[in-house]
């Protein structure tokens, strides 16, 4: 069993950054990723990491504004520079024991609760 459970959103104003951060218990030997669900919208791949923190995927929208990482105490984070109104969602972390950078929801077993992020224009 995997537990997760997020930290880190608010509100926050264009062009501000944020750091996002999810806590993992039980086995953490696992992919793990960030999903956003902005509202009536599907929930749509952000980034991913495996479970060494050796390799790292990323959304078209996002790369070269977000960073995921993960340190030795099973944490995963999401840094977020340059958030813009579109990056306005609740943001899941979520976790697989497969290979990481798989983008569709369903190819993962655990959730966090998700965190509101919001930016104001």
């Amino acid at each position: 069993q995997v537990q997760l459970v997020e930290s880190g959103g608010g509100l926050v104003q264009a062009g501000d950054s944020l750091t996002l951060s999810c806590a993992v218990s039980g086995r953490t030997s696992y992919a793990m990723a960030w999903f956003r669900q902005a509202p009536g919208k599907e929930r749509d791949f952000v980034s991913g990491i495996s479970w060494s923190g050796g390799n790292t995927y990323y959304a078209d929208s996002v790369k070269d504004r977000f960073t995921v990482s993960r340190d030795n105490a099973n944490t995963v984070f999401l840094q977020m520079n340059n958030l813009q109104p579109e990056d306005t969602a609740v943001y899941y972390c979520a976790a697989r024991p497969y290979q990481a950078g798989d983008t569709r929801p369903t190819d993962y077993e655990y959730w966090g609760q998700g965190t509101q992020v919001t930016v104001s224009s």
